[in-house]
């Protein structure tokens, strides 16, 4: 498997990789309306959603991606808080994050689809975007 590195999202019109959906991870069953609610006022609302349990941290990227909406509704998963986005624009990913921020949302991990991760297993994907988090914090020190 080929390595990738942080990339920084610009804020344009472009679509970000793959089919409209968002990868969700570590979310409580009664955080996942909530963040349908977020989903909302970002009008994002119509983006199919796939809610990542535990055990499916070896599945890949590209079979979590296939699965049908709102797979794992209801379900709460102990995870690592993770977003995945694919196939919005950059501007609707900025948007989501800035709203997330707003409203208070538990802090999450965010990764766009590339085509590179896209044959990655979700705990390998997790795991490189923790390790780019501290290294972007100890850079910050």
């Amino acid at each position: 498997m080929n390595d990738a590195k942080f990339e920084k999202v610009s804020r344009s019109d472009k679509t970000l990789y793959g089919p409209r959906k968002l990868l969700l991870c570590g979310f409580a069953d009664t955080a996942q309306p909530k963040f349908l609610t977020v989903l909302q006022m970002v009008g994002l609302a119509d983006v199919p959603t796939v809610w990542v349990a535990h055990d499916q941290a070896e599945t890949s990227l590209q079979e979590l991606v296939d699965m049908p909406d709102r797979f794992g509704w209801g379900e709460s998963s102990e995870l690592p808080r993770a977003i995945i986005v694919a196939g919005i624009a950059e501007k609707q990913l900025h948007n989501l994050m800035t709203v997330c921020r707003q409203t208070g949302m538990q802090q999450a991990l965010w990764a766009v689809l590339t085509p590179i991760n896209v044959q990655w297993t979700l705990e390998k994907l997790l795991a490189q975007i923790e390790a780019e988090r501290q290294a972007l914090l100890a850079k910050k020190r």
